[in-house]
Parts: C-alpha cells; structure tokens; sequence
C-alpha cells in the first residue's frame, strides 16, 4: 500500500492544497509534498492528526480506495424515502452521497406537497425543475420556479421547496455537504 499516495488522493478529494493542509497540521508544505511522495515516513502522531484534518480515521483510511470511486451510478444505486403526511419523496442518486462533496438528490413533490425547512448553513444548492413549478422560500422571500427553470443560492438562509400547483412537481437537486 502507498500511503502516500492515498493521503494526496484524499487530500485532492479534500480540495485541499499542500500548503493549506501542512497549515491545519502544523506542517511544511514540502514535508506534506514528501509524504505524498514516498520520501518520508510520518510518526504515528503525525500520521493520525493527518487523517483527523482530512476528516477520517486509520480504519477507513486503510480499508478504503480512494482512487476506485465510481463513476457511473444506475437507478439501483439510490435510496429512496417517502413521506406521505407532507407530500414529498426523495430518491438519493447515490448511496453514498453523504460520503461526498456533493450530494444529488431527485425531489418529488405531490400537489401542495412541501419539503422539510432546512436551517443556514455554508452549503450551495443547486435545482433543476423537470416537471411542474415550484416554490422556493429563501429567507422572507418567495420565488416561483417552472419547468425548465434552475435555481442556485447559498444557504445563509432557512429554506424550503413547495408544491403549490395542480400536479406533481419534479426537482433535480444538488446540494454541497458544507455545515456551519
């Protein structure tokens, strides 16, 4: 195993430069740039407040493979969720998602269905309408979205998607997994 080439990976997958990680471990950036290289060896506590920056631990570092992420995911890949009482379904596109920068999500809404008002939050939103229109509330103020239409923000603000036509409405959703 070349740990040094995983801990690039993951520190690619991280968005994060050389010099921005050797900054939140309290290391050079030509140290990270040996590591990554197979010229150095970190000591175990190096090695671990490494992984804790890069947001995992020895278990998964080591059982996972980072550079084997799919690239194509099919229908079965999903999870879905209902919720009946508010008129909502949701299919994740990706089982994973939550593992992930990004997380895409297909919103179904029922007539005058809603989904849940989500807090602020450092996340950006981005939606597609498919079918129907929708209603989007972004702080105190209401926009009204129709098929063929997108939308993006960041999520400074409480906000929630509704449903206020005749028909079902369909959003392509891609939400970035950034949390106050």
């Amino acid at each position: 195993m070349d740990i040094g080439k995983k801990l690039k990976e993951l520190r690619l997958r991280k968005n994060l430069t050389q010099e921005e990680l050797g900054e939140r471990t309290d290391l050079t950036k030509g140290y990270i740039s040996q590591l990554e290289n197979g010229l150095s060896s970190p000591s175990m506590e190096t090695f671990f407040n490494l992984l804790e920056v890069l947001g995992t631990n020895p278990k998964t570092f080591f059982d996972s493979d980072y550079s084997s992420q799919p690239v194509v995911y099919t229908a079965s890949d999903g999870t879905i969720f209902e919720d009946e009482e508010k008129g909502f379904s949701m299919n994740w596109l990706m089982a994973d998602s939550n593992d992930k920068e990004m997380e895409a999500v297909m919103l179904t809404l029922k007539p005058n269905g809603e989904h849940k008002q989500f807090p602020p939050s450092l996340s950006e939103t981005f939606g597609y309408v498919m079918q129907g229109s929708v209603e989007l509330q972004l702080g105190e103020t209401v926009y009204s979205i129709k098929r063929g239409q997108s939308f993006y923000f960041q999520a400074r603000e409480y906000h929630q998607l509704r449903n206020r036509s005749r028909g079902p409405a369909e959003v392509l959703i891609v939400v970035t997994n950034s949390y106050l």
